[in-house]
């Protein structure tokens, strides 16, 4: 770590993981975006754990004190970027278990997830280096379990719309097995080579119930 990073760290508040405040001025925004843009840029040829805020201030142009105006710490960045992916998954999932409203257009629906997250990894791997960070960070890894519970609240609401004789007591716990599952099944294929990747996905997608309150 350089001189610079290590004379400023020293005039920041403890680690937050949050940033410090997101603009609403239109000159605040196109700074925000241009911190994440550039941390972007440098996430995708360092990774998160090499890249260092003196760099940010470099190649964005910017005073360390514009930078920590925003982003108090590399994790507050790193949350932000994180969130944003995440806000983008939910999207799909949410549009896939909108079209469920039986057994079988449920299955059906977790598979289109697990294709388009996978999909989405593929496409977009800064996702997959920040999906580590958070995992080795406690106060980050909040962000993936509010995430996973965001999810299996989605699948719970089509379950019990089609299994009314069942309980949330039953219902909740199953869904959240199913997301962690599909997620693990997803990050576990990503991390091989994509012909590999794609054959342990479809593997996966086999193992998935026809019918999942059988289970319950």
């Amino acid at each position: 770590m350089d001189g610079g990073d290590v004379a400023s760290r020293r005039r920041q508040p403890a680690h937050t993981g949050q940033p410090r405040r997101v603009p609403s001025q239109q000159r605040g925004r196109e700074r925000f975006e241009k911190i994440l843009t550039v941390a972007t840029q440098l996430i995708e040829e360092k990774g998160s754990d090499a890249f260092k805020m003196s760099e940010v201030v470099e190649r964005a142009g910017l005073s360390f004190g514009a930078l920590y105006q925003y982003f108090p710490d590399k994790s507050s960045i790193i949350r932000t970027l994180a969130e944003r992916f995440n806000e983008e998954g939910r999207r799909c999932v949410e549009a896939e278990l909108a079209l469920a409203n039986d057994d079988a257009s449920v299955h059906l629906a977790l598979r289109n997830i697990a294709d388009q997250y996978y999909d989405f990894f593929r496409r977009e791997p800064v996702m997959r280096d920040l999906w580590h960070a958070t995992q080795a960070d406690r106060l980050l890894r909040e962000i993936d379990a509010e995430d996973m519970e965001f999810h299996a609240r989605a699948l719970l609401a089509v379950l019990e719309s089609i299994r009314p004789d069942q309980t949330t007591l039953d219902l909740l716990p199953l869904a959240r097995l199913v997301m962690q599952l599909l997620a693990a099944a997803v990050r576990y294929a990503i991390s091989l080579d994509e012909a590999e990747g794609e054959r342990a996905l479809a593997l996966y997608k086999k193992m998935l119930p026809l019918d999942l309150g059988r289970l319950v």
